[in-house]
């Protein structure tokens, strides 16, 4: 072996890092952690419960809400991607719903620029 390497002591009657806040103590007896509150500290890590597992949510379906329209006749539909009155498929216009008053398809931009 080369003597330039560095070997890393293996003394650890003399020195020790402590496993919960990395600082050095010298040890006495069979003594792994620097103090009472960080052998606590372990013993409460070791002994924690299990997180709860992640739940993601079902897929849905955003053709719902999204309101489309007609590049020909410029009508609105929500939902509904083919126009019936001229036959064409229409364009994504974004997300919205159908008005409370009135029950034609509104546009979320719309509402928040008027």
């Amino acid at each position: 072996m080369n003597a330039t390497t560095a070997i890393p002591s293996r003394n650890d009657d003399v020195t020790m890092t402590c496993p919960v806040c990395t600082a050095m103590f010298t040890p006495t007896g069979r003594r792994k952690y620097c103090s009472d509150s960080c052998r606590v500290a372990a013993y409460r890590r070791r002994h924690q419960p299990a997180p709860p597992p992640t739940v993601i949510p079902p897929a849905r379906q955003r053709k719902a809400v999204t309101i489309y329209q007609c590049p020909d006749c410029q009508e609105l539909a929500l939902g509904e991607q083919f126009c019936n009155d001229c036959g064409t498929f229409m364009r994504r216009v974004g997300w919205g719903g159908e008005c409370p008053h009135c029950f034609e398809p509104v546009g979320i931009d719309e509402l928040l620029n008027t």
